[in-house]
């Protein structure tokens, strides 16, 4: 964890930043945990791996005995490879992929070439459902943005809707927060600093109240500087600014008398040259947790989560940058800015009715509000005056709210048992709100209009509900058949949205702001589109699976599920159909040389259909819109291994590796991010037909290996590790336009060095990304040069921690 020093003339104003400081300034008071401490140091010594259990199928199982391909990632595991989003544990899993989007600045995930990246508003669920402490989380926010005080990560794959509240099409992600115990007084904080700027801190505490009662506080603040730095203003002559824009100026005042134009100098005012860069953050959250536990048969987890994030999004930038410009730098001309902040509560109650049977209620609810401002596009062109050359894009999140809740009941069999059961209720509810601008400007912000319009959803509405349950007859000891069912219906609702677009030519020239209402008369706006409309759809899918354990050390399972995820609105109020996914799946788990050695592997073909892809689009008549086709679907196979060893009992090596193969059947699509040819197909200005191409975020190989060795010293351990992720190249768009829109083939490696001293506290270097490769996650080619999102470059710091 890292301890937050302020940056220049900046004070330490957030709660939860004072919550940092409060925390670490009582954490010496606490004592040390000895058993815990006591058993770390025989795990170290063993020449056995620690045995994991996880919760995959609901139960606590140790993951060798779990008949399900899951990576179960622990919080050691999360230290050791400096996990702080999303990002940055796709390379510990195999098929997982996690992409960064700019203009809302979240992340999306790929699971076996199999996600969808406009599942970032309300528009689009994930096909990858992510999960806190087993709530559901529709959309990017806490726990699941900036991860902390994390017990593990469980990612499991394939679907998983006939033990899981809500529906997941190829796979979810569960994230376990520490929870509080009674009567221990145990913590940690860490501090730490890197280059651009980085500083950061975390920490937790448990906080013994009572016999029956508990609490846990936990805080974390990460910021660094943006990685993107601001070119200059272009100079360009005057004479050449009028060579360019008097002939347009001639033209407009000739066909518009009543609004004539003049010439302006281009302002160099308008282009950003200082303040916070794109891709930087300063994100903080709090997390306050209790556990009552009146009796042996009955407990209570209650948590209340806030987060926040003053960072910037990610910049798009020129894949081959203008002579003389860094790669690192873009021509800005809309300053960034991200304001967000989430509130969540997370509840479970479990009670043992009898020895067979537990009741388990999960509840879940959660506030997001936030506004962002991006730069679309980039600076990929110089502007040859005030309104020629070049253009202006800006993407304004002007405001955006959600509420979302949840209520799930479960009951299920205990103990062992011939029948092993589980039954579900579930209900989730989401009302999703947003306004979101695109002024496009000709050749600057000073320039004449290109297009614009304000996109205003002021109430969109997600009703869930399903039933589901699974049952496994235990033959024998050896044999283990699972089947499960869930059937599930959603309801959408789109009440008063519309998309609104510039259309009074006698109305100033000026980009739309947050200041304008394009719904008022004489603002130069006109409703094109309604999109109020409902949309109703339901399915059942479900769970055939055999299992068995061929001795103690080796078991082998084949299975057969079905997943599905929901159609739903598009701009106009038009409906798009449903995704379905049929997996079929055999794999092995096994443990050699008396548990020094795990291997666990998968083989698995999908069948996918109707998959949603979803993508701005200009219409035929000029408007603009988001529009979603179902595909006819994709053919999807792979194989996937995770092998860990504990060579000696002071050296430990891991291997991760998945071979995938995903081809889309029928599609034509479209896209405003691409330059596509015109469109044969009724209603699309422009696409492309990808009928055969490989879907994105897809390599067909990928691998990580990960070294580490312990070196025993006389007043602690010091442990070098070494972590490098290999993989082929893949395609970034669906559109498989060429090597610009793909991202080839590349190692990344990570460095680190930890040393651990007897009196529990540690430090840790890291370095990330050490070849600083340029990774790209996503491109596009609509102003003509191609862009591309990218990885962060190589980064590294220290870390300085104690546990108490």
């Amino acid at each position: 964890m890292n301890v937050h020093v302020p940056r220049t003339g900046k004070r330490l104003s957030s709660p939860i930043q004072l919550a940092i400081l409060a925390l670490m300034a009582g954490s010496a008071h606490a004592a040390a945990d000895v058993p815990a401490a006591e058993q770390a140091v025989a795990d170290k010594n063993s020449t056995a791996i620690t045995e994991v259990y996880v919760t995959a199928t609901k139960r606590s199982t140790s993951l060798q005995k779990t008949p399900v391909a899951v990576t179960a990632i622990n919080a050691a595991a999360l230290d050791d490879n400096h996990v702080q989003t999303l990002q940055d544990v796709v390379n510990l899993v195999p098929g997982f992929a996690a992409t960064g989007q700019g203009d809302h600045g979240v992340i999306t995930m790929t699971l076996r070439g199999i996600g969808n990246d406009s599942a970032k508003t309300e528009y689009a669920d994930p096909e990858v459902a992510t999960f806190v402490d087993g709530v559901y989380s529709p959309r990017p926010e806490g726990a699941t943005a900036l991860l902390f005080d994390l017990e593990a990560i469980e990612v499991l794959r394939g679907p998983q809707g006939t033990l899981w509240g809500r529906n997941s099409t190829v796979g979810a992600v569960n994230m376990q927060t520490v929870k509080p115990e009674i009567g221990s007084k145990a913590g940690s904080f860490e501090a730490g600093y890197g280059n651009y700027g980085r500083l950061g801190a975390r920490g937790a505490v448990n906080i013994p109240i009572s016999d029956t009662l508990a609490m846990r506080v936990a805080v974390v603040h990460e910021q660094h500087n943006g990685y993107v730095s601001y070119q200059r203003a272009p100079d360009v002559p005057l004479a050449a600014q009028h060579a360019a824009a008097d002939p347009v100026i001639a033209a407009w005042n000739k066909a518009h008398p009543g609004n004539p134009i003049g010439f302006q100098p281009i302002n160099p005012n308008m282009f950003v040259s200082n303040g916070q860069k794109y891709s930087a953050q300063d994100q903080s959250a709090a997390r306050l947790s209790v556990l009552w536990q009146p009796s042996a048969d009955l407990k209570w987890n209650i948590a209340y989560e806030h987060y926040m994030d003053r960072g910037t999004p990610s910049m798009n930038l020129m894949q081959t940058p203008r002579a003389g410009q860094d790669f690192w730098s873009a021509l800005i001309d809309t300053a960034p800015s991200v304001d967000r902040d989430s509130h969540s509560v997370r509840s479970r109650i479990d009670y043992n009715i009898n020895k067979d049977i537990s009741l388990a209620y999960i509840a879940g609810y959660s506030r997001f509000n936030g506004s962002s401002t991006f730069d679309q596009d980039g600076g990929a062109n110089l502007p040859t005056s005030f309104t020629t050359g070049g253009n202006f894009q800006a993407n304004n999140t002007v405001w955006s709210k959600y509420k979302n809740y949840s209520h799930e009941v479960e009951i299920q069999s205990t103990g062992k048992r011939d029948v092993d059961w589980l039954l579900g209720l579930y209900y989730a509810n989401e009302d999703n709100g947003i306004r979101f601008d695109i002024p496009i400007m000709n050749g600057t912000e000073q320039g004449t209009v290109g297009w614009q319009g304000s996109f205003i959803q002021p109430k969109e509405t997600v009703d869930s509900k399903a039933v589901f349950g699974q049952a496994t007859w235990n033959a024998s000891d050896a044999l283990h058949i699972t089947g499960g069912l869930r059937y599930t219906s959603d309801e959408r609702k789109n009440i008063g949205g519309t998309n609104n677009g510039w259309s009074d030519l006698t109305a100033p020239q000026v980009p739309v702001n947050p200041s304008m209402n394009p719904l008022a008369p004489g603002s130069g706006f006109s409703t094109y589109q309604h999109n109020d409309a409902t949309f109703n759809d339901h399915k059942l899918t479900g769970l055939v699976r055999v299992g068995y354990d061929i001795d103690k050390n080796n078991m082998i399972y084949a299975s057969v599920s079905t997943g599905y995820k929901s159609g739903g609105l598009q701009d106009g109020g038009k409906p798009y159909g449903s995704e379905t996914l049929t997996n079929y799946e055999i794999g092995s788990k096994s443990t050699f040389l008396g548990g020094a050695v795990r291997m666990n592997n998968s083989a698995y073909y999908e069948k996918f259909k109707g998959f949603q892809f979803s993508a701005p689009v200009t219409n035929p008549d000029g408007t603009r819109g988001l529009a979603t086709s179902n595909a006819e679907g994709a053919k999807v196979w792979g194989l996937e291994t995770e092998i860990a060893a504990k060579i000696t009992p002071d050296d430990r090596i891991q291997l991760t590796a998945a071979y995938t193969n995903a081809t889309l059947k029928h599609l034509i699509g479209g896209s405003n991010d691409y330059a596509l040819p015109a469109c044969p197909v009724a209603g699309i200005s422009t696409c492309l037909d990808v009928t055969g191409n490989t879907m994105p975020h897809s390599p067909k190989f990928a691998a990580q290996v990960m070294y580490q060795h312990r070196i025993a010293l006389a007043d602690g351990t010091l442990t070098p590790r070494i972590s490098a992720h290999y993989e082929t190249a893949s395609w970034l768009s669906v559109f498989n336009l060429g090597e610009p829109d793909k991202q080839k083939s590349y190692t990344r490696t990570d460095l680190g060095l930890r040393y651990d001293a007897h009196s529990s506290w540690y430090f840790d270097a890291y370095v990330r990304n050490v070849e600083d490769a340029k990774i790209k996650t996503s491109a596009m080619n609509a102003n003509g040069p191609w862009q591309a999102q990218y990885l962060p470059p190589r980064t590294f710091g220290i870390n300085v921690g104690k546990t108490f």
